[in-house]
């Protein structure tokens, strides 16, 4: 086992997902320069992309394994609140597009889920505004179960499913429905207006499409396959909580989520 992994290290110099996580920060170093980004912004972008790609590489070739392991959700972070320098204006039309699938589906999306348990509600607001830690907790499954051979192939399942979100945002900008609907009418006010709070001041503020939580969650479900039963199913549900909690709570229109786990689903095929 432990002559494999150092075999593992020696013959991947720069890893699957360090590539990807490289040409991530090459297109926003590109796309920066569309139309109306602002001079400082597209400073920022150089800036970041400049960094990404030289500090990728050196961590490959000189970073502790250790952090090598784990950096990637670094990677992932950064390259979110980067994209949100992207946005511009939104597209009114799109915007229509997205909220036409949304009242076909749920009716009135602010008041569809009016009488859902409390319970219910609060635990999804909960999970949606732990999303992110579900990346790591699925990296350690990998690691406590003995699997740090598959860190490459679980991290380009992660940030090829994140970064496939956050790209389009260059060129399809959207406003999430939060901000153009009245507030949803939900029992459980407490736990969503922390929620809310925390969309407003944590995140971009902007739509993606497809959902980055979504995206993100499903990969890590499909990346943990393998993990005893009742771990895997564990993430499964949570990741389809979140991706209900992306709609309940007016964070993401349907059409983002689905967009979002097919992402996953067609990077985990591919791999």
């Amino acid at each position: 086992m432990v002559d494999d992994i150092r075999d593992y290290y020696i013959v991947s110099i720069v890893r699957v997902s360090e590539s990807i996580a490289v040409l991530y920060f090459l297109y926003l170093a590109a796309a920066c320069w569309r139309p109306g980004v602002a001079a400082r912004r597209r400073l920022v972008l150089v800036a970041a992309a400049a960094a990404g790609v030289v500090g990728i590489p050196w961590v490959a070739s000189h970073g502790a394994v250790f952090v090598r392991d784990w950096i990637p959700l670094l990677y992932v972070l950064i390259g979110y609140y980067m994209s949100g320098l992207l946005f511009v204006r939104a597209s009114e039309p799109i915007e229509a597009w997205l909220m036409g699938w949304d009242r076909r589906v749920l009716g009135d999306p602010t008041t569809c889920f009016s009488r859902w348990p409390r319970a219910v509600l609060a635990y999804l607001d909960v999970v949606y505004m732990l999303c992110f830690m579900l990346l790591p907790a699925g990296f350690a499954v990998l690691m406590a179960t003995g699997r740090h051979a598959e860190t490459d192939r679980y991290w380009t399942l992660v940030v090829g499913s994140e970064f496939a979100a956050f790209a389009p945002l260059a060129f399809m900008q959207t406003r999430p429905p939060w901000a153009l609907e009245r507030p949803a009418a939900l029992p459980d006010g407490a736990t969503h207006r922390a929620a809310a709070g925390w969309v407003r001041h944590l995140t971009i503020g902007v739509n993606t499409f497809p959902s980055g939580h979504a995206a993100g969650s499903f990969a890590v479900a499909l990346g943990v396959v393998g993990a005893p039963f009742g771990i895997v199913s564990v993430f499964v549900v949570l990741a389809f909580s979140i991706a209900l909690a992306c709609v309940v709570g007016r964070y993401h229109y349907v059409a983002d989520v689905v967009a979002g786990a097919l992402v996953a689903g067609a990077i985990r095929l591919v791999l």
